[in-house]
């Protein structure tokens, strides 16, 4: 099992937004993560990055115990975890390339051959070996969203964690950009977690949905039926 939440209490660094939270994630799950606005959606991703402190509760990411994890394994466990953020968090003063060159040399790799075919590779996944030269703000809106699926790739991650992806895009480019994540899912065995409040979205490409409200995030009895 990739993640195994228990009686998990978790917080925004602060306070307490989601009371005992229960959550399996095995390979190849795809899993949504809906709730308004505050109910503690990307506090749980922060929480599964070891951003925010687990104090009450049980929880395993990838074989780390967030409960004990010490800060030297911290960047080990989110080697497994791919991000898609919301704000995107690409450097604009960088270009594409550059981009996915700061992240695998930050992580660890050394051999500029490897950086490069690695670099390639991902572009070629996401089709956007040709945009590889431009700068993040040289790209429309689904591209940029493309190159931060690269980018949480790049070390192939058990899990990704996407928050919004699709949330400021047109639904044809949502389209385009589902279908990527279902083909990684699909292909590779990668489970993803995306917190999303487009319940079309949803309805056109079904999974199991966790959802947020009042203080508490569950496996809504639907998503139980199907799974």
């Amino acid at each position: 099992m990739l993640i195994n939440a228990r009686h998990a209490n978790i917080t925004n660094s602060e306070d307490v937004v989601i009371y005992d939270l229960n959550m399996e994630v095995e390979e190849g799950d795809f899993i949504y993560i809906t709730g308004r606005v505050g109910t503690g959606k990307s506090s749980i991703f922060k929480t599964l990055t070891a951003q925010n402190t687990l104090t009450t509760g049980q929880c395993e990411v990838c074989g780390f115990d967030l409960r004990h994890i010490k800060s030297r394994n911290i960047s080990r466990l989110r080697r497994n975890l791919g991000v898609v953020f919301q704000d995107l968090q690409l450097l604009k003063d960088r270009t594409v390339h550059d981009n996915l060159a700061f992240v695998l040399k930050s992580t660890g790799w050394k051999k500029r051959s490897e950086i490069e075919d690695r670099i390639t590779e991902v572009l070629e996944q996401v089709d956007m070996v040709t945009k590889a030269h431009r700068f993040p703000q040289q790209l429309s809106g689904g591209e940029q969203q493309r190159v931060c699926i690269a980018r949480a790739i790049l070390n192939y991650p058990k899990v990704i964690l996407a928050d919004e992806p699709t949330g400021n895009l047109d639904r044809e480019t949502a389209e385009s950009i589902m279908q990527l994540f279902e083909k990684i899912n699909k292909e590779w065995n990668t489970a993803i977690l995306m917190i999303t409040h487009d319940l079309s979205l949803i309805e056109r490409h079904p999974a199991k949905v966790y959802n947020c409200d009042n203080e508490t995030c569950e496996l809504i009895p639907e998503a139980k039926d199907e799974a």
